[in-house]
């Protein structure tokens, strides 16, 4: 399974490109919007919305080879009696019978409520929000983010309180599915084995998008989405997979496609073959830009690996010099441009670096030796010294960084040099926890906290996600956690509050 020949691939893609005939009049067997709708990508004048026909999601959908016609109905009220946009969409086999609808025409700031229609059948409702005008004034925005929802660990109680709260937006920063089974106390399964085809990573994303609470946090808000390495293969670096399959590029096509069909992205984001365009400027108003970033498609592969392997090791800094070359990248250069000139050119009163990983440096080992982990940030040092140094000399208005991954809570002051204590604080990094994947020992935590300063916060304890409110004055940011994840309806707490006063980089306890 894991050596797909190239001649399978092109096969594969040529027939994609047929056209499908048309089912007129579908008759489905089963309900066929069983993994719920969802809408991202908003814009002042429309957004984007989801849903895919699956009526049996778990075993490749259910449907014929055909083309199905699903209608589409916008409303200014949750009971549609007000609607203001209507329309069709072909859901397509060569896209799994998803839809992807890009709105327009809409009023800026404003809610929304959307629903989908195929043969007699009709999905449940979603709310949505424009983003505000260009440049207007904005007194408020609340957003969460979240990552990292393994499926056997832990139900998704973190999604049914995030559902509920008063927010504006989501911001999803990857690992939305696991391709691996691992941890320990698992409280439900995976089907079949890691996924390699595309019919097995739709089955995968089907088996994760038909949890009941994460449909309703998707319906709930738009999403902002990007990706980490689970999405394809557990530490995999641009071409270079953990186990250095020859035929990964295969793999990560298929898994980019996967990902297309199963989130709220605008056409611009489909992918080509094992490539597609996921960073992305996002503008509300003029309060808030999202810089949403790719940190696994272009990055330079991890330094001084395990041998025989790819992916992340835990390094002694004496002993792998390779770290600290000049030219590594973990976004790739041109991204990294694209990053700079958005950041300069920014007019928002907040700057928000949304991105996979903890981004401040973090060793690991107590005493005057270093170590680090290989697959963040901190395996490419110089890449994130750039990227600081480039805020500290353009300066754009309040920066923060928000992150995921570590499966733990973690409040940090960015350096343009974490070695030098005199340093100046050039950015605030909220690094969130995880909706369900287990978390590191608090013990360790505290023995690394103690070895970077810069640390303000870290706990690994409880799953969750975070909520920022953002002002004109200030950022509050509050750890929203979970009693436990092996609970399906554990209650939702705040762990801890920070503060960021607007033109004061660095995070105080609220």
């Amino acid at each position: 399974m894991r050596h797909i020949s190239r001649r399978t691939f092109l096969l594969a893609a040529s027939s994609a490109l047929a056209a499908p005939r048309l089912w007129a009049k579908p008759a489905f067997d089963a309900y066929p919007f069983t993994l719920g709708v969802a809408s991202g990508a908003p814009l002042p004048d429309g957004v984007v919305l989801w849903t895919r026909l699956a009526p049996d999601p778990l075993k490749g959908g259910g449907l014929p080879p055909a083309a199905i016609a699903v209608r589409w109905e916008v409303a200014r009220d949750e009971g549609f009696r007000d609607i203001v946009r209507t329309g069709e969409a072909q859901a397509e086999p060569q896209q799994a019978h998803s839809v992807h609808v890009e709105v327009d025409g809409l009023a800026p700031a404003r809610w929304y409520w959307y629903r989908f229609m195929a043969g007699d059948a009709v999905s449940a409702a979603g709310r949505t929000r424009t983003a505000p005008a260009a440049g207007a004034r904005v007194d408020r925005l609340r957003f969460a983010f979240a990552s990292c929802q393994q499926y056997e660990q832990g139900f998704y109680a973190a999604h049914r309180h995030l559902a509920a709260e008063d927010l504006d937006l989501v911001v999803f920063l990857g690992d939305y599915i696991y391709e691996s089974s691992w941890g320990s106390r698992h409280v439900r399964k995976h089907e079949g084995a890691e996924p390699v085809t595309l019919e097995q990573y739709r089955n995968r994303y089907a088996r994760y998008k038909s949890d009941a609470d994460l449909q309703r946090s998707h319906a709930a808000f738009p999403w902002l989405v990007t990706w980490d390495d689970h999405e394809v293969d557990n530490d995999y670096a641009n071409d270079r997979s953990e186990d250095l399959d020859p035929d990964f590029l295969v793999r990560r096509a298929a898994a980019y496609q996967a990902y297309w069909e199963h989130m709220p992205l605008r056409r611009s984001a489909r992918p080509a073959g094992p490539n597609m365009q996921l960073y992305g400027r996002h503008d509300f108003g003029g309060l808030v830009r999202f810089h949403v970033l790719d940190g696994r498609q272009y990055r330079d592969h991890q330094v001084c690996p395990r041998f025989g392997r790819g992916g992340s090791n835990v390094i002694d800094d004496l002993k792998c010099p390779s770290r600290l070359e000049a030219p590594r990248t973990l976004l790739g250069h041109a991204q990294e441009d694209w990053l700079y000139t958005g950041l300069s050119s920014s007019r928002a009163r907040w700057n928000i670096v949304a991105q996979q990983l903890l981004m401040a440096q973090m060793d690991r080992k107590p005493g005057p030796e270093r170590q680090f982990w290989s697959d963040g940030w901190d395996g490419y040092p110089e890449a994130r010294a750039r990227l600081l140094q480039a805020i500290a000399e353009r300066r754009p208005a309040n920066p923060l960084v928000i992150g995921g991954d570590v499966h733990f809570n973690c409040v940090a002051d960015l350096k343009a040099d974490f070695n030098d204590s005199r340093s100046p604080v050039v950015a605030s990094e909220f690094c969130g926890t995880s909706i369900a994947s287990q978390g590191p020992q608090q013990a360790r935590l505290d023995s690394m906290r103690a070895e970077n300063p810069h640390v303000r916060f870290a706990n690994g304890e409880k799953r969750g996600y975070v909520t920022m409110e953002l002002s004109v004055k200030r950022c509050v940011t509050r750890l929203r956690t979970i009693d436990s994840e092996k609970v399906e309806d554990s209650p939702v707490s705040t762990l801890a509050a920070f503060v960021v006063e607007d033109g004061r980089p660095g995070a105080e306890r609220g």
